[in-house]
């Protein structure tokens, strides 16, 4: 499955202040199908299971927008919001808070609204951040050594817990606490660790080969920072993250 993710959105783990308006997706008009996650269950049963009830892609990038929002309330002290007040700081409607959150079961109290921690702690179950996602980033150049550098990923459940590059001198060295290993062990490394997520910042050329390598592990998740589109099966989920488009697109605005 192939879905372009706006960099805004997605790597809140990068900065925090894209938290501004986001307008609604255009999505199928369907009735929610409510779909009950265990806490215990695998993260990759839980990622087959958003697949089986499909779930609008839209409708997963505004959860994360909620539980972000929710955060911010909790540290605040705030204890309840209503979806008038939730929808209001993301510039959606309430009924489009409604209507998400409705796909997943039953939250808040009519007249009184959510409680604040109890939303996000069922978000977080919902969306998989409730327990630490395994990462591990492929090609330590400058942006993949940003990336393993920055703490803020943890914040949000995920841990990159190991790196590969093709450079022998870059291996055994460690950025950000995570040692970086030669990419000719991609596949041993993998056997000895489940992993959940893999991203991607390597040359233009080496993206599909990797990517193939990836997928015969096992590996069903992958943010790609490359500039190129990836040929993948449909159970594997890839996101794009192209700054260059997003830059383009933020030039439009400044004409």
């Amino acid at each position: 499955m192939l879905e372009v993710i706006p960099f805004s959105t997605t790597m809140r783990a990068i900065t925090q202040s894209f938290g501004g308006k986001m307008a609604d997706s255009k999505e199928k008009k369907t009735e929610p199908s409510q779909v009950q996650l265990s806490s215990n269950e695998p993260l990759h049963a839980e990622n087959k299971r958003k697949k089986i009830a499909r779930i609008p892609p839209a409708v997963i990038k505004r959860l994360s927008l909620y539980a972000r929002v929710l955060l911010d309330l909790e540290m605040s002290n705030v204890l309840t919001i209503s979806s008038k007040d939730l929808a209001q700081r993301l510039g959606i409607t309430s009924a489009q808070v409604r209507k998400d959150l409705a796909y997943f079961g039953q939250f808040g109290i009519p007249g009184v609204g959510y409680d604040v921690s109890d939303l996000r702690a069922n978000l977080k179950r919902i969306l998989g951040t409730d327990r630490e996602v395994q990462a591990i980033l492929i090609g330590v150049g400058n942006l993949g050594a940003a990336l393993m550098a920055y703490g803020g990923f943890l914040r949000h459940g995920v841990r990159i817990v190991k790196a590969f590059d093709a450079d022998t001198s870059k291996v055994g060295m460690q950025r950000g606490g995570v040692l970086i290993y030669h990419i000719d062990e991609l596949e041993r490394q993998l056997e000895h660790q489940p992993i959940d997520i893999a991203i991607l910042t390597v040359p233009s050329e080496a993206a599909q080969p990797v990517t193939d390598r990836l997928v015969k592990a096992g590996i069903i998740g992958i943010l790609n920072f490359v500039p190129t589109r990836l040929t993948v099966p449909p159970d594997v989920h890839v996101h794009y993250v192209d700054l260059a488009i997003e830059i383009e697109s933020l030039c439009y605005y400044l004409r």
